[in-house]
C-alpha cells in the first residue's frame, strides 16, 4: 500500500497514518525525517542537503525526489509506505510521479481529509487546554496566530495538490471533522472498496428476491379466480349434459306413446 495523506495543519493526519502503517504494516516516511536521517548518515544526497542547508537555503525538489527515492528502496518500505509532508506542491508531486514510474512503482491512493478551518482552531484550542489540564509542556504549533499562518501556507502552497490529483483520478475526500473511529472507517472504505461492493451485491440480491417474491405472490393471486371460473365451468357443463340426457329421454318417451 502507498499513500499520500493530505489535509491542513491539525486534520488528523498523523494520527490516521499511525493507524494505517499498523494495519498494512508499512512505514511512515517524513521528509523532515528522511533528511536528517541522509545528512546524518552522510551519504552523497545527504551531504548535498546539509551544504544547501548550511547556507539557509531551502532545499531544492530535485533532492528531496531523491531523497525520498532511496529511503524507498530501502527493505522496509518494499511493502509500502505513507508520505508525510511531501509533496507540497505541484512541481513537486510531478516529480514524485516520475521518479515512482521510472521505478515501476505505482501509488495505490491520495486521500484528502477535509476540515474546516473554523473547527481546526477548536481543536487546537481544546488540545492546548487539555495539555495545560496535565501540566503538559506545549506544542510549538499550538498557538493560533502560527496555526493561522501555516493554514494560510497550506492554502497556498498544498491546497492545489487536491485539484492535481482529482485531475489524476487518484484522490479520495474523507470528511475530517467526524470522529477518529469514523474517519478510519471512511479511509478503510476508499482503500477497500470489496466489502462495501459485497455488501451492495447482498442488498441486490436481496431486492431482486423480493421482486421475484412479489410476482410470484401477484401470479398466484391471478390464478385463484381462474381455478374458480373453471370450476364453474364444468359444473355448469355437467349440469347441461345432464339437462340434454333428460331431454333425450323424455323424447324416447314421447315417441313410444306415439307408437
Amino acid at each position: 500500500m502507498r499513500l499520500i495523506l493530505l489535509g491542513p495543519p491539525g486534520a488528523g493526519k498523523g494520527t490516521q497514518a499511525q493507524r494505517l502503517v499498523k494495519k498494512y504494516r508499512i512505514v511512515q516516511l517524513s521528509t523532515g525525517d528522511m533528511l536528517r536521517a541522509a545528512v546524518a548518515a552522510g551519504t552523497p544526497i545527504g551531504q548535498r542537503a546539509k551544504d544547501i542547508m548550511a547556507r539557509g537555503e531551502l532545499v531544492p525538489d530535485d533532492v528531496v525526489v531523491a531523497i525520498v527515492a532511496d529511503r524507498i528502496d530501502q527493505p522496509d518500505a518494499k511493502k509500502g509506505f505513507i508520505l508525510d509532508g511531501f509533496p507540497r506542491t505541484v512541481p513537486q508531486a510531478v516529480a514524485l510521479e516520475r521518479m515512482l514510474t521510472a521505478k515501476g512503482v505505482k501509488l495505490d491512493g491520495v486521500i484528502e481529509l477535509n476540515v474546516d478551518t473554523n473547527i481546526l482552531h477548536k481543536r487546537i484550542a481544546n488540545r492546548v487546554a487539555e495539555s495545560k489540564a496535565r501540566g503538559e509542556a506545549l506544542r510549538p504549533d499550538d498557538n493560533p496566530e502560527v496555526l493561522r499562518t501555516r493554514i494560510e501556507t497550506y492554502r497556498a502552497q498544498t491546497a492545489p495538490l487536491v485539484d492535481y490529483y482529482r485531475s489524476q483520478g487518484a484522490l479520495r475526500t474523507v470528511n475530517g471533522t467526524a470522529p477518529i473511529a469514523e474517519v478510519a472507517a471512511a479511509i478503510d472504505r476508499v482503500l477497500d472498496p470489496a466489502p462495501a461492493r459485497k455488501a451492495a451485491r447482498k442488498r441486490d440480491a436481496a431486492k431482486v428476491l423480493d421482486g421475484k417474491l412479489k410476482v410470484a405472490t401477484k401470479a398466484a393471486g391471478r390464478k385463484k379466480p381462474v381455478a374458480g371460473r373453471s370450476a364453474r365451468a364444468a359444473t355448469s357443463g355437467k349440469s347441461d349434459r345432464k339437462a340434454a340426457s333428460r331431454g333425450k329421454t323424455t323424447l324416447r318417451k314421447s315417441k313410444s306413446r306415439r307408437g
